[in-house]
């Protein structure tokens, strides 16, 4: 709990069209800007949007970013089986993998990276919407992490939720709290 990764982390993203994989991509980098970090987000989606795949890439740098194309993830995030059984094995040995093991029943297939199983969908439908696994996962994964500090994640929160949507404010500051809660007592 709590390690750090390295100052450079590149992270991917990736679930189903609609679990909300560009809001966490966007969240996690503008915690990044809100620490005077160079970051990028890169989204990719299939034509179908809701429903059809989605990742992006993050890129969170004390330095120049030379190349925003995460090809070996230092982070993997995934919030869907198709997505695991993707990227799982671009994982940087040494890395993280998280997922939300309420969709997700694959065992680990490698020894070299940290797995992180999160039953996000149900700790988000605890909260009050199932729909909100993703930002979850993203407490979780700056408790376990420390890539940024859990103030800036909040405070992105305020950049990335729209104005038509501030009711949903409150939730996601409980999806997230409940998330690092959840890694806190593993």
């Amino acid at each position: 709990m709590g390690e750090k990764v390295e100052q450079l982390s590149r992270i991917v993203i990736a679930g189903f069209g609609g679990q909300g994989v560009l809001f966490s991509g966007k969240l996690l980098a503008y915690a990044g800007l809100a620490e005077q970090r160079e970051v990028s987000w890169i989204p990719s989606y299939g034509p179908e949007m809701r429903g059809g795949t989605a990742n992006c890439h993050v890129v969170i740098s004390p330095f120049e970013i030379g190349s925003p194309v995460v090809t070996v993830p230092d982070i993997l995030i995934a919030l869907n089986r198709p997505s695991m059984e993707k990227f799982e094995a671009d994982v940087k040995p040494g890395g993280f993998l998280f997922y939300n093991t309420s969709l997700i029943d694959l065992k680990p297939a490698r020894e070299d990276i940290t797995y992180v199983g999160i039953p996000a969908s149900g700790i988000a439908e605890e909260v009050g919407n199932p729909q909100i696994a993703n930002v979850v996962v993203c407490g979780a994964l700056v408790a376990r992490t420390g890539i940024v500090q859990f103030e800036s994640l909040l405070k992105a929160l305020e950049k990335c939720v729209s104005k038509s949507r501030m009711d949903m404010m409150e939730m996601n500051r409980k999806a997230l709290d409940k998330g690092a809660e959840f890694i806190r007592n593993l």
